[in-house]
């Protein structure tokens, strides 16, 4: 009996060993994650200690400053231990982690500094993908760009250069040529070139460039006004002021459309954006015309019918110009002025106007059916504004509303030039209209009580009606000042009946 008891003890013995071994390797993970298990414990947190207890082992490669260190150890708290584990490699971590006694012994470093590096090149691809990837495409965008405009600007250049060698003057290039020619010599080139419109824009610069400043002649909401030289001839220089950007922008473009130029619309020579004493200076440059605007000539002198009518004439020629839209490869579209006043039309030499500041203009093409208001928000001045732009029933969409509005303030140029026609030895003095009805500074509230509820017109002398060329003008304007837009006359209307006027009186003339 006493001999079997060893016997049995190791059996006890082996039994226990056999449930503990099935216990810790041969269980379940559930099962297995709710025991302790004696982990290898190497680097900086083991305290001196080689071993540790915990509910997971893990072997580890963490980046250091500079340096990836190596550590082994446990996790007591099992949460925490999945947390980390579950964590995807990085540039600086990479985690492994394991079940079992002393499972994290047979893991060393080597084995984890290639998922290290698959997680550098993850992340290197993740950064070219999304930050240098798109920079490059910029840049690549940017250089095509780049070429595709300089090889533009070769192309339009060879152009320019291949046709003007025929003519001796090379466009755009600062060069004796340009310098020996006179303006109309380079204003004829541009349009028997094909343009009808300004300069080539580089030779605009140009000459805008070597012009000299004598005298500010001019003053107005939009800046200065100065007789200037080029060469010795003498050129306008409307000089806008900064916050007047947009209406330079706009007569800029305005005055470079193809097939503008006219005798009766205010001759285009350059435009330049130019730095001047520390600031910049916008400078639109075109013929000069010593007499001035229309309104400054009515105030010092007077007209006899014949005069009247050439300045009239002059002034529709011009409009119908700009209202007509003209069809074709190198066509031109249709412009309203918006801004008709005495003071926006020029008196030449021989006494015909031209029309000028087309700031606020408008294009329509029926091409495209395309309306082109621009981008500038004045409306005009208030004293010649129509009822529908005072009372704001304006079709704003519709092209055909902006030249009737135009015709609305034909009717008190010709007024104004009517009032300073001698006939019987008898003539007014220039006054503006509504002279007599509003402020000399009127408001828009002003002005739409007078035009719009009172519906009342600049009066007509009576000393008009014993004058046959003063009776038909006074006639005329009052079919430019109808309250119904529709019911005024087109400008080329008015062209032919101020031509059938014209006409009248020579006949006369002839008959005496």
């Amino acid at each position: 009996m006493a001999s079997n008891l060893p016997v049995a003890r190791s059996q006890i013995h082996i039994l226990l060993f056999l449930i503990l071994k099935i216990l810790y390797s041969g269980a379940e993970d559930g099962a297995v994650k709710s025991m302790l298990f004696e982990c290898i414990c190497e680097g900086n947190s083991c305290d001196h200690q080689k071993r540790c207890f915990g509910q997971q082992c893990f072997a580890s490669v963490i980046l250091n400053g500079e340096a990836y260190v190596f550590q082994k150890g446990c996790f007591g708290v099992l949460e925490h231990g999945e947390m980390t584990c579950k964590t995807a490699p990085s540039i600086n971590q990479v985690v492994e982690c394991c079940y079992g006694n002393l499972c994290n012994w047979n893991i060393s470093a080597k084995p984890l500094l290639p998922q290290v590096a698959e997680a550098i090149q993850y992340n290197t691809e993740l950064f070219v993908i999304f930050v240098i990837s798109p920079i490059m495409v910029v840049l690549i965008l940017t250089f095509v760009a780049i070429v595709a405009c300089r090889k533009i600007s070769q192309n339009r250049m060879h152009r320019l250069l291949a046709h003007d060698a025929e003519h001796g003057m090379i466009d755009g290039l600062i060069t004796s040529n340009i310098g020996d020619s006179t303006l109309a010599d380079l204003l004829d080139h541009s349009c028997t070139s094909g343009s009808g419109s300004g300069l080539p824009f580089l030779v605009q610069r140009t000459v805008a460039r070597q012009i000299t400043l004598v005298e500010c002649v001019g003053k107005g909401r939009y800046g200065e006004v100065w007789r200037g030289q080029w060469q010795g001839e003498n050129v306008a220089v409307k000089i806008f002021s900064s916050r007047d950007e947009k209406s330079w922008f706009r007569e800029t473009e305005i005055y470079n459309t193809i097939l503008l130029r006219h005798e009766n619309i205010l001759g285009f020579i350059a435009s330049d954006m130019t730095s001047r004493n520390s600031s910049t200076q916008l400078w639109l440059i075109t013929h000069y015309h010593e007499n001035g605007s229309l309104y400054d000539y009515l105030q010092r002198n007077t007209v006899d019918a014949d005069g009247c009518l050439n300045v009239v004439l002059s002034i529709a020629s011009g409009l119908v110009h700009l209202h007509t839209e003209i069809f074709g490869t190198e066509g031109k579209p249709a412009i309203a002025h918006r801004d008709l006043k005495s003071k926006n039309i020029l008196v030449k030499k021989n006494l015909h106007c031209c029309i000028a500041d087309l700031g606020l203009a408008v294009m329509h093409s029926q091409k495209n059916n395309q309306l082109d208001v621009g981008n500038n928000p004045k409306v005009g001045t208030k004293r010649y504004m129509a009822p529908e732009v005072l009372d704001e029933s304006i079709q704003a969409d519709c092209f055909d509303a902006y030249k009737r509005v135009d015709i609305w303030a034909f009717g008190f140029v010709l007024w104004e030039i009517a009032r300073r026609t001698f006939s019987n030895g008898i003539v007014e003095e220039y006054k503006p209209p509504f002279y007599d009805l509003v402020p000399s500074d009127p408001s828009f509230e002003d002005m739409r009580k007078v035009v719009c509820i009172e519906q009342q017109r600049p009066s007509i002398p009576n000393r008009w009606f014993s004058d046959p060329t003063l009776t038909a003008l006074a006639k005329l304007m009052k079919e430019c000042w109808y309250q119904n837009p529709s019911a005024r006359l087109t400008a080329l209307r008015i062209k032919k009946t101020l031509g059938k006027i014209n006409n009248s009186q020579e006949k006369v003339k002839e008959d005496y």
